[in-house]
This record gives C-alpha cells, sequence and structure tokens, in this order.
C-alpha cells in the first residue's frame, strides 16, 4: 500500500519550466553565452541550477569560477522571481490534487529547484500546508538523476508515519526522464505526467497520466501492482 506521495516541483505542481528556461537566457545572453530552448529541454532540464551552468561551462569550455557560478545562480534566481510576479504559474489541477491527496496521507516535494523558489510559489497559491516535507536543490550533495532528492524525502516523511516508512511505501510524481531515474533508483514507485515531455520519454515510469486531475488515491494505490519496482 502506498503511504506517501512525493511530488516533483518544476514541471509538475510549477508550470515554471518555461520561465526557467527565460531566467537562463536572460543571464546567459549577459555574459554572451547562447542556450537554445531544444538544447534546454532536451539536454539540461533535469539539473539544479548550478548543475546547469556547470555543465555548460564543461561542454563549451568556459573557465568560471565557483564564485561566478555562484553569481550566475543568483541572478538567474532574481530573473525568475520577477517572471512569476506576472501571474499564477500553477499547473491546471495541481492545487486540487494536492489538496485532494493530503486528505489520505503525508505528502512532500522532491525539488532540484531552490528552497526559497519552491516555497515562495508555495506560499503565494496557499499550498506550504499540505507538505510535511520539502527537499531542495541545496538539500542534499548531490540532485537528480541521483537517488538523494527522494531518499531525503523519505527520511523526513518517516517521522510523521510513525519511524518506519520506506521508498516502496512511497509513490514520487514526475515530468521528466532525470527525475524518474531518480525516484526509481531511492526505491519509490513513479507516475510520469506528460506536462513536459510526451509519454514516450516516460518509458521509465510505472504509469503515466495525461494530468493532474487523474492523480487520485485511488490511482495512487494501483502502483505496487504496475511491475517491478526494481
Amino acid at each position: 500500500m502506498i503511504r506517501a506521495v512525493v511530488f516533483d516541483f518544476d514541471g509538475v505542481i510549477a508550470d515554471s519550466e518555461p520561465l526557467h528556461l527565460l531566467g537562463f537566457r536572460s543571464v546567459l545572453n549577459n555574459v554572451g553565452v547562447e542556450l537554445s530552448e531544444s538544447e534546454y529541454f532536451s539536454r539540461y532540464l533535469g539539473y539544479d541550477d548550478a548543475g546547469v551552468f556547470l555543465a555548460l561551462a564543461a561542454e563549451r569550455e568556459i573557465n568560471w569560477t565557483s564564485a561566478q557560478i555562484d553569481a550566475l545562480v543568483e541572478r538567474k534566481a532574481e530573473r525568475l522571481e520577477e517572471l512569476e510576479r506576472q501571474g499564477s504559474v500553477l499547473f491546471p489541477g495541481a492545487a486540487d490534487a494536492i489538496e485532494r491527496l493530503s486528505k489520505r496521507c503525508p505528502l512532500a516535494i522532491a525539488s532540484g529547484a531552490l528552497g526559497r523558489e519552491i516555497l515562495r510559489v508555495l506560499e503565494r497559491e496557499d499550498l506550504r500546508r499540505y507538505f510535511a516535507a520539502v527537499i531542495a536543490a541545496e538539500d542534499t550533495p548531490a540532485g537528480k538523476p541521483a537517488p538523494d532528492p527522494y531518499l531525503g524525502a523519505v527520511t523526513r516523511l518517516s517521522s510523521v508515519c510513525g519511524g518506519n516508512l520506506e521508498p516502496a511505501s512511497c509513490a514520487a510524481v514526475e515530468d521528466s526522464q532525470w527525475g524518474l531515474q531518480s525516484a526509481r533508483a531511492a526505491g519509490l514507485w513513479t507516475v510520469g505526467v506528460t506536462h513536459t515531455y510526451p509519454a514516450s520519454a516516460l518509458a521509465a515510469a510505472h504509469a503515466i497520466v495525461p494530468h493532474l486531475d487523474h492523480l487520485t488515491w485511488e490511482f495512487v494505490q494501483t502502483l505496487p501492482h504496475a511491475g517491478s519496482n526494481g
């Protein structure tokens, strides 16, 4: 039986990936580096902010120092906040799905976004109260596709569930192959939602839904019958 649900944030709850791309492009343009939409979605979406700049530097042989990358991350975060002020960034059905599932089990977030970015949106949308734990980019030594974010979320949730929560009793909701790899490596059951990529790109998921209206408690409980969790 599934006893807890862990959501990715960008691309699942928040329709913010286009805003992240705009933020990256704005910052990179100021330092003479181009980043196309196709490059971002095919190669960099699975990284946290620092990971994007590190990967770009390695692939394009740019000698950015750690201090310069920190500055780029900070400027990108500032630009993202500016873009978010234009209106709600939630996907349709996200708030309803969160409220619906929160009545049945504890919820968490495991994300490569910065904590302040996640909390800013959750508080603005009055959703913070539904999450027992938020694992952000700065909370784990390695980001997705490593299992660390999901293992961290399960550890935090375990205290809510009496200290005996196992990854195999949790479901992860993801929109990318990197996130699905992370969740499966941590031992969670997985739901892929086709907000960002088509179903064909989410083959690692135990189940796939087109949008969050399908994410009901009854649906989540079918996951342990969907196949191997190895």
